[in-house]
């Protein structure tokens, strides 16, 4: 392990999305953003929809999309269990833009079926999948 790294797993049901040296990392916690570096001491918490941004072991600053979850961190390894989790730079933005409007819709016409908690969760993830894609 490099000097000032530490371990980054993200990992969803599906699969191990990523794992490798990171210098940093930021994710959204359900209490605001969550900070991350190399002897992080001991933590586990909850995570909103949202980006989390991480800084690879060249420096190289990167993006991912996620809808939820978890982190843990413990000995420089930190994981995070997302619900889902997509990689910035392999988010369709047409897709993720058409969802937004649909979402946007749905809440303004308010018909008497919405899922209010559903349209909105649909929206702050299309959003987070765009600001991930770096599309906003």
């Amino acid at each position: 392990m490099a000097e000032s790294t530490f371990m980054l797993e993200i990992v969803t049901p599906e699969q191990i999305l990523f794992r490798d040296e990171v210098q940093f990392m930021v994710a959204p916690g359900a209490e605001g953003e969550l900070g991350i570096m190399k002897n992080h001491a001991p933590l586990v918490a909850a995570l909103n929809i949202g980006v989390l941004r991480y800084k690879n072991a060249s420096g190289t600053q990167k993006k991912m999309a996620l809808s939820g979850g978890f982190v843990e961190v413990i000995d420089n390894v930190a994981r995070v269990l997302a619900e889902t989790a997509e990689d910035g730079e392999h988010i369709d933005v047409l897709r993720a833009k058409a969802a937004k409007e649909r979402a946007e819709r749905r809440l303004q016409a308010r018909e008497d079926n919405l899922n209010l908690a559903r349209a909105e969760m649909a929206l702050k993830r299309a959003i987070a999948r765009l600001k991930a894609a770096e599309a906003m």
